[in-house]
């Protein structure tokens, strides 16, 4: 039976959406396999694959990984590590080991998702030394807070919630030491999408009322008025997955309109087309050569229907503003 105040057709709604979390863990794990980048962690959270993924999904999880990271790193260099992430919707994302082996680690970095998400994760950090260890090894004292929904640490902190409920959020993240004074980044990928616009609306404008400092970075889908939009959602439909934000992923100021309308005081957005040609080309030539790309059109039509949006408030002139407004190749040296 559904839970408590949730029809069977939303709890399988919310079902296939834990399924594309799981699918994109898949995908992340067989494009690390084949050298696309580094993720050592990504084994412990996703089966090995047998079967073979397109190169043009491959290359667009490149992009996607390299486009955010470089907002997010960017963020916690220019507050010294003296903020706080806050990964909405993270599933099995291994942002937090990667940050800690690369000294880049925030004052603490929360994730939220679905109870039977984090309760997977949760079992995974236990069950795998090399993932506990990190967090032992950031933890200053005996015992961790933990039960099946959510774990706490010194600096890592996984909760199990629903972000259409937003005071239940608020709750909770204060509960486990949440402090709206600190530099706060957030991330979503592929999150708000599955979000009706006034849900998400209603997070984006909680996170602006609560942070004065703060960025916000959604990977997301965008362009998806044209054929190719169109032939996207039909195809997650056949999946019962349906993009209930569909509306506000019409084009890039459809995305940046969000940010400005729920109080946030500056937002950009760049295609994913467009941020692949920003990246290292050295990098991007040696990551082009691990396999032949036939379909190059696709890849194109691929990537200029998925965008990274981001917006700032910047009371503390940290020049988080300034790196909002600067995504070009000087930022990727």
């Amino acid at each position: 039976p559904p839970p408590p105040g949730r029809s069977a057709l939303q709890t399988l709604f919310d079902t296939k959406i834990c399924d594309c979390c799981l699918m994109c863990n898949i995908n992340t794990r067989f494009a690390t396999s084949k050298g696309y980048w580094k993720d050592p962690y990504i084994q412990y959270f996703a089966r090995s694959v047998g079967e073979r993924k397109a190169p043009e999904i491959n290359r667009g999880y490149y992009a996607r990984v390299k486009g955010v990271n470089h907002l997010l790193d960017a963020f916690i260099r220019n507050s010294e590590c003296n903020c706080q992430v806050i990964n909405l919707g993270a599933g099995l994302d291994t942002t937090f080991w990667r940050l800690k082996d690369e000294n880049l680690l925030p004052k603490k970095f929360f994730e939220v998702d679905f109870p039977t998400v984090v309760a997977r994760k949760i079992h995974n950090i236990k069950t795998k030394p090399p993932l506990s260890k990190h967090l032992i090894e950031t933890h200053s004292t005996d015992s961790l807070i933990l039960d099946t929904q959510s774990l706490d640490s010194d600096r890592y902190c996984i909760i199990g919630a629903d972000l259409r409920d937003i005071s239940a959020l608020d709750e909770k993240l204060k509960k486990f030491h949440l402090n709206p004074d600190l530099p706060t980044v957030l991330l979503s990928e592929c999150v708000l999408v599955y979000m009706t616009p006034s849900q998400s609306s209603n997070l984006l404008r909680w996170a602006a009322e609560i942070f004065h400092t703060a960025m916000f970075i959604n990977y997301e889908q965008v362009n998806m008025s044209d054929r190719f939009g169109q032939v996207m959602i039909e195809n997650l439909l056949r999946r019962q997955c349906s993009l209930a934000g569909a509306e506000l992923c019409q084009s890039l100021d459809t995305q940046k309109e969000r940010f400005l309308k729920t109080g946030w005081e500056h937002a950009d957005a760049l295609d994913m087309m467009t941020v692949y040609s920003m990246l290292p080309q050295d990098d991007v030539a040696r990551m082009e050569c691990l396999e032949f790309l036939d379909e190059k059109e696709l890849l194109q039509q691929l990537l200029q229907h998925y965008n990274i949006c981001w917006a700032s408030k910047d009371k503390l002139n940290l020049g988080n503003s300034a790196v909002c407004k600067s995504f070009d190749l000087r930022l990727f040296i």
